[in-house]
């Protein structure tokens, strides 16, 4: 087996991978890798071609090649290393080892100081939604379809129905519609949408295309190729209501209906996952319960903004290389955030408490759509942080800033209140 040995070891070549190993860099860490199963680094960003990212980070708007080409020519710049086309088959936490497949090496042991895991997420099927019906062709994720037509110029068909109002689907609609096709409806169960306001403006409203809350497709129809679908509307159980059934003519359907964190190597692992966001349990320097390895971007939990990714990347790539370095902080103790009302998950999921007072952002997702509105983070019966929002929607999230110099023996809670 061929030997490798670097500080930090970054798990994935996409925009939390690039953030976290230029952050390890910066940090001190004298080698930094890269490992990408794919051929070229940027992840997802590659067939991301419309513009919306980096509003927050870069004050301007970019395409996802131009955002994850600002850390790809930082990479270069500061020295980050990386291996392509090499898949990883196992981390040791133990022994502080990633084994990965390599076509120029063959089979690669890399010693590390630290490791982070930045694999991202990938999205879910027809067959983890069980639509039932016939197996035509036509029928892609939306993130397949985003692929073809932008990476690989391939049209997926002329007349769509997308299921489930993710941003994917909501930006593919667009897509589609810009390519000459005829996007017919975008149907969603819930009986709010799922992705970003400002994509259903520009993506759907903006282009007359329908959007159906609380309806659901019940049935593929099709042999050779889709010819159509039914689409019903839901009661407050998410039952379709079969006598309102209508039948939708069309030759391709997308499925936009969420996306799982990529952590089969995690789990493989025996590091702690938390059981809403499938990813793993992490503290505010993005450290899991394995204390040499790290974690950030999607593979932790599904973020909606890529600077969001970013930011949280550079904090796990930071403490990554202050542990390779022994400069890590010493832990006095460690409490789990709670989840109070209105509250689905937050992230991180536990602050470790040291000598040193920070200010830690909490990102989470709320359960339900409410307006007027206090986000409020509490120690025992006192709160500690609180700020007004308008509204909050499970398909945006939020963030609150929490100083731990207030924190006190008490437990900590993440909850939404109602404003008089």
């Amino acid at each position: 087996m061929y030997n490798m040995n670097y500080d930090v070891v970054v798990v994935g070549g996409g925009p939390a991978g690039l953030a976290a190993a230029v952050s390890a860099k910066e940090e001190g860490a004298e080698k930094v890798l890269i490992i990408e199963r794919d051929n070229a680094l940027g992840g997802i960003l590659q067939q991301c071609i419309h513009p919306g990212f980096g509003l927050t980070r870069f004050k301007e708007e970019l395409t996802g090649p131009e955002y994850y080409s600002r850390f790809t020519d930082k990479a270069e710049e500061v020295g980050v290393e990386y291996l392509l086309n090499s898949m990883v088959l196992q981390i040791d936490t133990e022994n502080k080892q990633v084994i990965c497949t390599n076509g120029e090496y063959g089979m690669v042991c890399v010693n590390a100081g630290s490791i982070v895991l930045s694999m991202g997420c990938r999205e879910r099927t027809r067959a983890n939604i069980v639509v039932p019906g016939t197996r035509p062709a036509g029928i892609y994720t939306a993130g397949a379809a985003q692929r073809l037509v932008n990476r690989q110029n391939t049209m997926v068909g002329k007349k769509v129905v997308i299921l489930g109002s993710g941003d994917i689907g909501m930006i593919m609609a667009r897509r589609m519609t810009l390519e000459g096709a005829q996007v017919v409806m975008v149907v969603e169960l819930m009986d709010y949408l799922a992705g970003l306001t400002r994509n259903r403006v520009q993506c759907l409203d903006d282009f007359g295309i329908p959007l159906k809350l609380a309806h659901t497709i019940t049935k593929i129809e099709g042999n050779e190729r889709v010819t159509g679908v039914y689409v019903a509307p839901v009661d407050e159980n998410k039952k379709p209501i079969k006598e309102k059934e209508e039948f939708v003519s069309c030759d391709t359907v997308l499925f936009s209906v969420g996306l799982i964190p990529e952590n089969e190597l995690t789990k493989n692992a025996s590091i702690e996952i938390n059981r809403i966001t499938n990813g793993p349990v992490v503290n505010q320097y993005m450290q899991t319960s394995a204390p040499a390895v790290f974690a950030c971007g999607n593979v932790v939990h599904v973020n909606d903004l890529v600077d969001n990714v970013s930011a949280e990347s550079e904090q796990a790539g930071k403490y990554a290389a202050r542990f390779a370095m022994g400069k890590f902080p010493a832990a006095k103790k460690e409490i789990t955030i709670q989840t109070g009302n209105n509250v689905r998950y937050v992230c991180p999921h536990k602050i470790s408490l040291s000598d040193e007072a920070e200010k830690i952002d909490l990102y989470f997702r709320v359960l339900h759509p409410e307006k007027g509105v206090s986000l409020a983070v509490k120690c025992g019966n006192e709160i500690i942080a609180q700020k007004k929002e308008f509204k909050v929607n499970p398909g945006e999230m939020n963030c609150i800033t929490v100083d731990t110099s207030k924190v006190t023996d008490g437990e900590i809670t993440v909850e939404v209140m109602k404003e008089d």
